[in-house]
């Protein structure tokens, strides 16, 4: 069963020990990178959720949500008035089992109790040329826009 832990001193090395597959590494952020960002973004006051995931016992990933803005120029209305998956990774070892799916229904579930206050959207981004989370995300339920965060394609899902 997936389940979420704060990242502590108990297991902050062991998450930025996680790491996708080689072919995967362009797509995303290297796990301290993102908790440097969660970091940045309390400090200035927003909203970062870093979490371990495990699959009992197991660490298996890494998931980061948020809410409002991630410090982009001309956000849209989209991105500061709702939750992301920011960053969303799998272990290597523990991919192709089911378990991103699972996770992803763990974060929806988490994002569904408002920890950051009410929204109507999830949205998340990704690179035009990682086809694998395309897939992941439509065949989830999250539905392109048409905009665009950085050079990322940005996709929604209706809570």
């Amino acid at each position: 069963m997936i389940r979420f832990e704060e990242i502590t001193n108990k297991n902050i090395w062991k998450v930025c020990m996680l790491e996708p597959f080689e072919e995967q590494k362009d797509f995303v952020a290297d796990n301290i990178q993102s908790l440097a960002e969660a970091y940045a973004t309390r400090n200035e006051g927003n909203n970062a959720l870093p979490l371990a995931v495990y699959n009992d016992v197991d660490l298996i990933g890494f998931v980061m949500i948020g809410k409002g803005t991630v410090g982009n120029e001309d956000e849209s209305d989209l991105i500061k008035d709702n939750y992301s998956l920011w960053r969303l990774m799998i272990d290597k070892k523990y991919q192709a089992q089911g378990l991103g799916k699972q996770t992803i229904d763990a974060v929806m579930a988490l994002i569904r109790t408002f920890p950051f206050g009410e929204a109507k959207k999830v949205w998340l981004s990704y690179e035009p040329e990682n086809i694998r989370a395309r897939a992941i995300y439509r065949k989830y339920g999250f539905v392109e826009n048409g905009e665009m965060c950085g050079n990322e394609i940005v996709a929604v899902y209706d809570l």
